[in-house]
């Protein structure tokens, strides 16, 4: 089982391949609610924010998915939004997880190889992230 913060940062690793995707007609507003997302998701897990501020930042994320200009873009903001909330709550990991894969079917409907393909991305970077984990224990022994 990850540690919260790792399983968070497996989360928002995840997400990275889909901030491309999101779409909200301003770019540079876009960059910005990212940008300060990431402060408050860094700041969570340095415990330098209450859950209450990072679910605040999660709010003003979510109008990523809000203003998405197509579909595609709106579940691609919802992947990086449910990550950021993985600092907060470990069930959001799979959320995001999810969205991912729903991302993945609508940029080729139907076509299974690339649900597998992010499905096994997704499972390859979780196992690294645990072996990770386990490295780490075994050199505090």
């Amino acid at each position: 089982k990850l540690p919260q913060k790792e399983l968070a940062r497996w989360a928002l690793e995840n997400s990275r391949d889909f901030l491309s995707l999101i779409d909200i007609g301003d770019e540079g507003e876009k960059n910005k609610i990212i940008r300060q997302t990431y402060e408050a998701f860094d700041a969570r897990l340095r415990n330098e924010f209450t859950p209450h501020e990072l679910r605040k930042a999660g709010f003003a994320a979510n109008l990523l998915s809000k203003n998405a200009q197509n579909q595609i873009a709106k579940y691609a903001a919802r992947v990086f939004v449910q990550a950021i909330s993985t600092a907060h709550m470990r069930g959001h990991a799979i959320v995001s997880a999810d969205y991912a894969i729903k991302v993945r079917n609508l940029q080729e409907v139907d076509k299974l190889e690339l649900v597998r393909q992010e499905r096994e991305k997704q499972i390859r970077l979780a196992e690294s992230f645990l072996a990770n984990v386990i490295d780490k224990r075994c050199k505090k022994e």
